[in-house]
């Protein structure tokens, strides 16, 4: 069995976290590599996954939605030009 490890597959840009994202104090880097990896998160609907695999291509905005350990919902937000990337909760939005 192989190891199988993750690649960056866009530039996150600038990286920035809102105070509730900060509050959940979990360890946010965990779900910003994911995110950088297309792993688009266990939250996304199929249809936004399909959305995000596409945006790669045509350089739209990307999102990502995780569930934390505590149940909380964490949003990925990384902007069509790829100058920022942003971490925040859905009511943040």
């Amino acid at each position: 069995m192989g190891i199988h490890l993750m690649q960056p597959r866009f530039p996150l840009g600038k990286i920035f976290a809102t105070p509730g994202a900060i509050a959940l104090d979990v360890d946010l880097s965990q779900y910003l590599r994911r995110h950088h990896c297309g792993d688009w998160g266990e939250a996304l609907c199929d249809e936004d996954r399909r959305t995000n695999d596409e945006a790669l291509e045509d350089g739209f905005r990307l999102l990502s939605c995780y569930r934390t350990p505590a149940g909380d919902r964490l949003y990925i937000i990384t902007e069509h030009d790829r100058s920022m990337t942003t971490i925040l909760l859905p009511s943040e939005y």
